[in-house]
């Protein structure tokens, strides 16, 4: 459901020859006179990775399942929450207390954990193969599912929902997660197509310079000649198509539903150009827009501390904060993180990037989730107090509220794209460049709707800039017109050519690869910002405090590990001291990479946190039966 259907020879070998295994066992469990869900002997454990519990298996194949296909993040965050919910309705399911959310029974087994474990697998196994099935790679993911029922010793023959076995136990539930997702607006079975979409922009040539509107406040799409999704899939059709913006219609979690607007929180319009009340904030976000591409410069030696004793600690919806005095788990101060300038904003952008293999913002989470959950173990408190829990119990608590809080973040965040359709900076710059300039009516080219000059940022090209030896000599031909001091993508990988200079303002584009350029969706709000800010929340909440455990995370960008461009020219350590530092940083990374303006990002971390905040207080209700 998730793209272009695979070639379904192998997928289909790969599920026939598994069936026939199962199918092979049954049998003869049958006629040894047990039951399939009684199989002796007990079955080896796995070798790989022996501390993670089922429910982290499954979560694991998930994401490598969304790896390969194609990128779609309010899709993703739903599969991901339609797993979780199947894991949990199967563990609450042999739980005296916890409520199921879609699965109510209570089961009795003799040994309760290994019927979780069995009915977690049959559950996730069932809602998986049904929704990657026509996805890309979807040979190889239905292939890692069937692997893991086998290295799980669970036939996947059973099929029967009926009775009490831990399989028919799951069966029920896979059929009961299923058969919801048929009716929650999604629009599955048409490939989750929106039925009444239309952009009113003709749409943007990216690799021509200029651009033609006809509301410079709406979304536009690109026409790219040789168009690949952001993991490297070739996409057939040059002009992009809008993902999802009737996705605000989808039953969420535990966010309001989205009504007739399809939008479950509305923080209201983004600002608009022309509009006299938000016209100013519209052009001031186009200038920092630029102002964030010029600071991509691998060839300045400006350095910069990028340690959480610089860095962090923001209220929501702003970039005020300045730091930490001290580490609070440590008690000492954070020691200094130095790095180039020019590399820290593109690793920011590349980290965080839905790029090659890449889980999307939702999965990136549940990766940051886990490890998380890695490092505290076997100290695992939900809420951060009380009695210490095992590792299934904690997986089933964390991936519903987790998920539940990105795939009501998805909802919110796509209900406002779909809504308010807000336009993309590319789109918005080369449009008010192709204006001309707002600042100075005596001079060529004023239009009060065009571009503000900022010396050294965005200036008019005149005779004497374009001479022999000056600054803008490459823009000779286009005097009167606007150049911007910008990240030059078509330098990107030309050894020695600065890859930050002056570009016509008609052709600027975002630091992204030439294939891909901006997501296929509209701007206003971040789903990044939405998704990070809502997990934050969570971890927040479920941990018991917002740093990450010993007050520190690290993830390390490799020297010459780009892919946009060369680069860095050194590792560089990305370091937070709190879930909500991450979360920002996921946000600030699409201003730099070009791709939001400072509305989308500051909005999807207030919408996000709202989300993330309703998810928890409810997983609790299903955690306490209430």
């Amino acid at each position: 459901m998730n793209g272009i259907a695979p070639t379904p020879t192998r997928a289909r070998v790969r599920i026939g020859v598994a069936a026939l295994v199962g199918a092979v066992v049954v049998v003869g469990a049958v006629l040894a006179g047990t039951r399939p869900w009684e199989r002796a002997p007990a079955c080896p454990p796995i070798a790989d990775h022996p501390s993670w519990s089922v429910a982290r298996r499954w979560d694991e194949a998930l994401l490598d399942a969304i790896r390969r296909s194609l990128p779609n993040p309010p899709v993703h965050a739903r599969n991901l929450f339609h797993v979780s919910v199947a894991m949990w309705d199967a563990w609450a399911a042999y739980d005296t207390t916890a409520s199921g959310y879609l699965f109510k029974e209570k089961i009795h087994a003799a040994d309760v954990p290994a019927a979780r474990n069995e009915a977690i697998s049959y559950a996730a196994y069932r809602v998986l193969t049904a929704r990657f099935i026509k996805a890309v790679g979807a040979d190889k993911s239905l292939s890692e599912f069937d692997d893991l029922m086998d290295a799980l010793c669970l036939p996947i023959a059973i099929t029967g929902a009926e009775g009490d076995s831990s399989a028919a136990v799951g069966n029920r539930i896979a059929k009961a997660v299923l058969d919801y997702g048929k009716s929650d607006g999604s629009n599955e079975t048409n490939g989750y197509a929106a039925p009444d979409y239309k952009p009113i922009n003709p749409p943007l040539i990216v690799a021509t310079p200029g651009i033609t509107l006809v509301d410079p406040n709406r979304w536009q799409p690109l026409q790219i000649e040789h168009m690949l999704s952001q993991n490297g899939i070739p996409l057939t059709n040059g002009v992009q198509q809008a993902v999802a913006p009737h996705w605000g219609h989808v039953t969420p979690f535990a966010i309001p539903a989205g009504g007739a607007s399809g939008t479950p929180i509305d923080p209201g319009p983004p600002p608009r150009l022309g509009d006299p009340a938000t016209d100013a904030l519209y052009r001031t976000q186009a200038v920092e827009v630029l102002r964030d591409s010029s600071l991509l410069d691998a060839s300045r030696d400006t350095s910069i501390d990028i340690s959480p004793r610089a860095a962090g600690a923001n209220a929501l919806g702003s970039n005020d904060g300045h730091g930490y005095a001290v580490n609070p788990v440590s008690g000492r101060p954070y020691a200094p993180e130095v790095v180039r300038q020019g590399d820290f904003y593109r690793a920011v952008v590349e980290f965080w990037a839905d790029g090659p293999a890449s889980e999307t913002p939702p999965g990136h989470w549940n990766v940051l989730a886990n490890a998380v959950s890695d490092e505290l173990a076997p100290n695992l408190r939900v809420g951060g107090s009380g009695p210490t829990v095992d590792r299934l119990q904690w997986d089933v608590k964390i991936y519903l509220a987790l998920n539940g809080a990105v795939h009501d973040a998805a909802i919110a965040a796509w209900g406002l794209k779909g809504h308010y359709d807000g336009i993309r900076p590319i789109s918005m710059i080369r449009y008010m460049a192709s204006l001309g300039q707002s600042s100075d009516p005596a001079r060529a080219t004023y239009n009060k709707e065009g571009l503000p000059l900022v010396p050294g940022l965005i200036e008019l090209i005149t005779k004497e800039t374009t001479a022999s030896g000056g600054p803008m000599e490459t823009l000779s031909g286009n005097e009167g017109k606007i150049a911007v001091r910008a990240w030059r993508w078509n330098f990107a990988n030309v050894a020695g050519a600065p890859h930050v200079g002056w570009v016509l303002g008609t052709a600027w584009a975002p630091y992204q690869l030439p294939t891909f350029v901006t997501p296929s969706f509209q701007g206003y709000i971040s789903g990044h910002s939405t998704f990070s800010r809502a997990a934050a929340e969570v971890l927040t909440a479920i941990t018991g405090s917002e740093y990450f455990p010993g007050g520190l995370s690290e993830r390390t960008v490799a020297a010459g590990s780009f892919r946009i461009e060369i680069g860095p020219s050194a590792d560089v350590v990305l370091q937070w001291a709190t879930y909500y530092d991450a979360a920002d940083q996921a946000g600030q990374s699409r201003l730099y990479g070009g791709i939001h303006v400072q509305a989308d990002d500051f909005a999807g971390r207030i919408v996000g946190s709202t989300c993330g905040k309703d998810a928890w207080i409810l997983a609790q209700r299903y955690y306490a039966g209430r």
